[in-house]
């Protein structure tokens, strides 16, 4: 298929040249924007379908305010492909996501017109506030317009942002972009509520009322507007939620209508003089007939063919961890009915949506509320549940307080489903998880295990089960496993011991968690140079296996210790164990690999170890230094 014909686009080399263009103008570059952007992520895969729910909302915002000195702030930042496009990146869109190009999110590294970066959801408004201050306290900043999700504002931060917020009466924005749909079917009384604001007859009937803008009008006409709208809008109060947190309340309007979007946007901006909050309904994959027609909205996506929609998505070889645990535990579940599950707004990300489609009663999708989805959890082991809190490795990070004060202090069997553990690829250093393991370890009475491919996962998830003492983690990466033959059912671990899987006496290799191919390979590697190396899965950070340890050091001239993981992780216990132990007094080399010391920015997850600098031969490479020897292969004569 060839590019589409895009003529007012490419008369846009920034947001100045949009502030040059008629209002119908703008109509039609949304239209064009909209098909740039279904080419670009056609050839990269991505966020598609947020991105095609906001394009005339983008053009809209970038056309009425003065970016970058306005700062345009985009909460989680995956619907910003038509924000990037509009502010100068163009040429490199198709580069997104790619080693090297442009990050799937907001960036501050990046652009000028990206003030603020994101991944994570329920910040923006926080952040709008901070250069709101800045900006009365006389730094070179203008207003600052944060767009938040339906999903998002969801979350706790979103509502302490907006109490602040409130309560400080300064000039700032927000749009609340209301799509009914974030990654999953948004789930509490907020997502009711919008609904409640815009899908109920009466208001349709009366839709003039979402072109207008109350503040707008003469005080008369303005006192009446806002009682008609309460009565429509079913509320019995003095105003909307958002009016009692002390903001101005726009809308219901059109995110799609740049005849609402223009005329409302320039009147805020030009009569505002505290926070106001303007409510945009807008359609996640609009414009997009397979987007739109699917499930998901196509929120992410492999590329695809424009034509059909089709995703062009590799046959994997062996089962995802993430099926594999959503599979496993559903299993569990039919066997035991005190097993639970909750999610943070992730069902099928976490692979939870199979064990909610046999038992959807007992899966529990608490929204974007890591820090509620924790402690609901800590409630349900006490209850004398089994909870599996099933979070990615950087969005647990948001919860780690509830994870220390409410499960660890009290000790509650809470079973900890760590996906997405390590380095993940095209989403970048945002959702690597790679602190988990530092985070975790550091907490008494916690149990951490790392499962080194797919069959060992379904054991940890049977040992999580068994576990009813204390707290207890289990870590594993996204994408698909090694391809090992899995068994019928997991069976449970005896906590705090390893295994061995390769005998040598020259150097030995202590591996945690899925690079143990990796490692293998690395000894693979030394055996051509005539070096035997040992090669043991620890299983569990912690508690670790001491007498494993104690071996290995006693018997090799040189230890290795391989994690997924930031350094103070699994290293750093093996290493306080060999010090406690006085291990480190003799002979004994000692290497950890594990990832550098600062953020990896995204590429495939292989480039990405290379870059760390964790590849086999990097392993390698490491134990002939722990061995005096050269880095580069060196083969012994041995008599």
């Amino acid at each position: 298929m060839s590019r589409p014909q895009t003529p007012t686009l490419d008369r846009v080399a920034g947001p100045a040249d949009l502030r040059a263009l008629g209002d119908a103008q703008l109509a039609a570059l949304a239209g064009e924007l909209r098909s740039e952007v279904i080419d670009a992520v056609s050839q990269t895969g991505g966020h598609l379908g947020s991105s095609l729910g906001v394009v005339e909302l983008t053009v809209a915002l970038h056309a009425v305010f003065n970016t970058p000195m306005d700062k345009l702030i985009w909460d989680v930042g995956h619907q910003c492909y038509p924000h990037k496009i509009l502010t100068g990146r163009r040429d490199r869109i198709r580069t997104l996501r790619k080693k090297g190009g442009l990050s799937g999110f907001t960036k501050r590294s990046e652009s000028a017109f990206d003030p603020f970066g994101a991944a994570h959801s329920s910040t923006s408004i926080s952040a709008a506030l901070g250069f709101a201050v800045g900006r009365d306290m006389g730094k070179p900043t203008g207003d600052a317009i944060a767009v938040i999700g339906d999903g998002s504002i969801s979350a706790g931060m979103a509502y302490e942002a907006l109490n602040n917020a409130g309560h400080d009466g300064r000039r700032l924005f927000v749009i609340l972009n209301d799509n009914e749909m974030s990654i999953a079917p948004p789930v509490g009384a907020m997502s009711a509520y919008l609904s409640r604001l815009y899908a109920n007859e009466p208001l349709a009937k009366m839709r003039s009322l979402a072109e207008g803008f109350e503040a707008a009008l003469p005080a008369p006409m303005r006192d009446g507007a806002k009682r008609a709208r309460q009565m429509v809008t079913g509320l019995t109060g003095q105003g909307t939620l958002f009016e009692e947190l002390g903001f101005d309340y726009v809308g219901p309007i059109d995110g799609h209508d740049m005849g609402q979007l223009l005329p409302v946007l320039r009147a805020v901006r030009a009569r505002a003089t505290g926070p106001v909050l303007i409510h945009c309904c807008t359609v996640k994959g609009k414009g997009y007939a397979p987007a739109e027609s699917a499930a998901d909205k196509y929120h992410g996506v492999a590329s695809f063919d424009v034509d059909t929609g089709a995703q062009k998505k590799s046959k994997p070889a062996a089962p995802s961890y993430t099926g594999v645990f959503g599979k496993t535990l559903a299993d569990e579940a039919a066997r035991d009915p005190d097993i639970v599950a909750i999610t943070a707004a992730m069902p099928s990300g976490t692979g939870l949506n199979i064990m909610a489609d046999r038992f959807p009663a007992r899966v529990f999708d608490v929204g974007i509320a890591e820090q509620h989805g924790v402690t609901f959890a800590a409630g349900m082991a006490a209850s004398g549940l089994k909870p599996f809190c099933a979070i990615y490795s950087t969005f647990l990070q948001r919860a780690y307080d509830q994870v220390v004060h409410d499960v660890a202090l009290q000790g509650l069997p809470v079973r900890f489903a760590i996906d997405r553990a390590g380095l993940v690829g095209a989403d970048g250093a945002t959702h690597a998880g790679a602190f988990d393991l530092s985070y975790l370890c550091a907490l008494p009475g916690f149990t951490v295990m790392a499962a080194a491919d797919e069959a060992e996962l379904m054991h940890m998830v049977a040992t999580a089960v068994a576990h009813d003492t204390g707290p207890i983690a289990f870590r594993y990466p996204r994408g698909n496993g090694t391809g090992v033959e899995m068994p019928d059912r997991g069976t449970p671990l005896e906590i705090g011991k390893g295994r061995v899987l390769r005998r040598g006496t020259d150097v030995a290799f202590l591996s945690l968690g899925a690079h143990l191919a990796e490692t293998l390979d690395a000894a693979d590697l030394l055996a051509g140079d005539g070096l035997a190396a040992t090669v043991a899965d620890a299983r569990f950070a912690k508690p670790l296996d001491k007498a494993l340890l104690a071996d290995l050091a006693a018997t090799h001239r040189a230890l290795v210790v391989v994690e997924e993981g930031a350094q103070g992780g699994f290293g750093s216990m093996v290493l306080h164990e060999l010090a406690a132990t006085g291990a480190l007094d003799g002979q004994l080399a000692v290497r950890c690999v594990h990832l550098p010391d600062r953020f990896i920015d995204q590429a495939s997850p292989a480039e990405m170890y290379a870059d760390a600098g964790m590849t086999a031969q990097d392993i390698a490479a490491a134990a002939r230094r722990a061995l005096g020897l050269p880095e580069n292969v060196v083969r012994l004569n041995r008599a």
